[in-house]
């Protein structure tokens, strides 16, 4: 950062270096941390003393040097020994190893967060594979259950109807300006729980956890709200610990108009390439939501296009290992929400694009199952709208083993919500007829999955390939182990999101998600598919991220829809580059 004159007048220029993807110039260096790059702690002055150990973004605990605790006035207010970040993290994976309960473990996690900043993000990038259930599916959704409870300090924006008339002013409460990334949700549905109103908020605060620590956003861009319009849930109403509203939900006009306001208000104080990501919308509003703004506002709900992009790389990745085509499957879902016709839409995307079939024919090859049955022609008028591009003619059918015995799928996927829903009489009938069926157990949390690994692989005597939604052990079935994939959003939305940034772009289009789902199948390696694997390990992800962010970036430059000119000649690098690393930095 160099500050020259021009015409007469002192001009501060930037270093392209210096400066994050998507327009948000970074000024102090947060994205390209390293240990000899000396900072400043800026807050609203020079952080110092006791002010300075309580600022998570520049807190170091026991990290900081000789010179740093004589140049900040921290001398005295910290024991004598001096950590290393590496030692600090080794002595907290021990700590938090120690706890029997998952909710336990979780609380541990996040009161890191709220005092040292670049530790958690340090702590979650290293162990990303044992952390990721706990700060993610399924433990935050117990977190979700229990968050009156265990509520300590605000995380995110909390705005409920009290606030309708000034959401614009609430947004300029939050002290970070230079929002990239919201993750909002209004706690109607969250994972399969339910109705959880204002306790929703642990959603929105995991999701930009992993924007940051496997997709590279800096903390300071990512933005979690929940909207709060009340609940339906009656043991949140007469629980003397809920944190939201003691109202029933608001419905109709009175919500949409809350909604409208947000929106309007995010766009005017943030612009027009924030990116807002809905989350654990019910699916009467969720649809409606996304079609109404996805033409005027850079949306994305990850329940529908999230989940779907993933899945969809699943059953690509599959393709090599069955040797055939997508256009050759057969689909039967069980579940016709957000989630399943959204899934069902993105693979009929795919086999147009692949056939060059117009995608009212792709359709015919999925079918769909809800709680009445097979979705079929004869119900078509009395089914939700976006339940009536699924219903093809076939007689009506009450159940899924039924729709399974006369569709004969090679694709079995499970978005129901509800679990224990794959029978092992269903599982043997796929089997049946399928030499290696397709098995995608997808409701989160564990619970409400459709069926166990174990279950999948022992019904089926060891031919399935499967994947769930939440984690599951390796199986050992006849000799064999079987390592189940998880098929998790945290694969795709992160990346998503960072080329969506780096691109500058100002609205999702279906073709950045089907960019997204291909590479995704794309990092999928011969030694996955020898173990069974649709999907490559979080081990991994930041480097899958980065290139799933070159991919949709390609994509919207590709279609126009970018803003940060001239276009990167190596995405993947401009990707990787961008990317939060969180090692200390060395303050002047």
């Amino acid at each position: 950062m160099t500050s020259t004159l021009k015409d007469g007048k002192l001009v501060l220029e930037i270093c392209p270096k210096e400066t994050v993807g998507g327009g948000v110039e970074d000024v102090y260096g947060e994205d390209r941390a390293s240990e000899d790059q000396l900072v400043t702690p800026w807050t609203l002055s020079v952080a110092s003393g006791y002010t300075l150990l309580r600022d998570p973004q520049y807190n170091k605990g026991l990290a900081f040097t000789e010179k740093e605790r004589d140049a900040h006035y921290v001398r005295g207010l910290l024991p004598p020994a001096i950590l290393s970040q590496a030692l600090q993290e080794k002595k907290l994976m021990q700590s938090i190893r120690q706890y029997q309960l998952p909710l336990q473990k979780y609380m541990a996690v996040m009161d890191l967060q709220a005092r040292n900043e670049r530790l958690f993000y340090k702590l979650l990038i290293d162990n990303v594979e044992e952390l990721l259930p706990i700060v993610y599916t399924p433990t935050v959704g117990e977190a979700c259950q229990k968050f009156g409870s265990i509520f300590r300090r605000p995380q995110g924006l909390y705005i409920s109807l009290k606030e309708k008339g000034k959401i614009l002013e609430v947004l300029k409460n939050w002290p970070e300006r230079s929002v990239q990334v919201i993750v909002v949700t209004d706690g109607e549905r969250i994972l399969g729980l339910g109705d959880l109103g204002c306790q929703g908020m642990g959603i929105p605060v995991g999701k930009l956890a992993l924007y940051t620590a496997l997709g590279g956003l800096r903390p300071s861009a990512c933005l979690p709200i929940t909207i709060d319009v009340g609940t339906n849930n009656e043991e949140l109403l007469k629980d003397e610990f809920y944190i939201g509203l003691r109202q029933r939900r608001a419905t109709g006009q009175e919500y949409y108009e809350l909604l409208d306001e947000f929106m309007s208000a995010v766009k005017k104080n943030y612009g027009e390439k924030v990116l807002t990501q809905y989350e654990d919308f019910a699916n009467h509003n969720a649809f409606e939501l996304l079609a109404k703004y996805r033409t005027t506002h850079l949306v994305f709900n990850d329940d529908i296009q999230g989940t779907a992009a993933v899945v969809l790389a699943g059953v690509v990745a599959a393709m090599k290992l069955l040797g055939g085509n997508l256009a050759d499957q057969r689909f039967v879902f069980l579940g016709a929400g957000e989630a399943g016709t959204g899934i069902a839409e993105l693979i009929a995307r795919e086999i147009a694009k692949q056939t060059k079939a117009p995608i009212e024919e792709t359709r015919k090859k999925i079918w769909l199952v809800d709680s009445k049955g097979l979705i079929v022609s004869s119900r078509k008028e009395s089914l939700q709208q976006f339940k009536q591009p699924w219903a093809h003619d076939h007689e009506p059918v009450k159940d899924l083993l039924g729709a399974v015995k006369v569709i004969k799928p090679t694709v079995l996927i499970g978005s129901s919500g509800v679990g224990r829903t794959f029978t092992k009489e269903v599982i043997e009938a796929v089997s049946s007829f399928n030499e290696k069926p397709i098995i995608l157990a997808l409701s989160n949390p564990t619970t409400q999955s459709e069926c166990t690994a174990e279950e999948a692989y022992t019904w089926s005597k060891g031919q399935a390939i499967f994947a769930s939604g939440s984690p599951f052990d390796p199986v050992e079935h006849n000799g064999k182990t079987f390592l189940p994939g998880q098929s998790n959003n945290a694969y795709i939305f992160p990346g998503f999101g960072l080329g969506v940034v780096i691109s500058g772009a100002i609205r999702v289009h279906d073709e950045m998600l089907l960019a997204a789902s291909e590479a995704l199948a794309g990092q999928v390696t011969q030694e996955h598919f020898d173990k069974g694997l649709i999907y490559p390990p979080f081990s991994g992800i930041r480097k899958i991220s980065a290139h799933i962010a070159a991919n949709v970036a390609a994509k919207a430059y590709e279609l126009g829809l970018a803003t940060r000119l001239p276009r990167p000649k190596d995405l993947v690098k401009c990707a990787e580059s961008s990317m939060y690393t969180p090692v200390y930095r060395n303050y002047l």
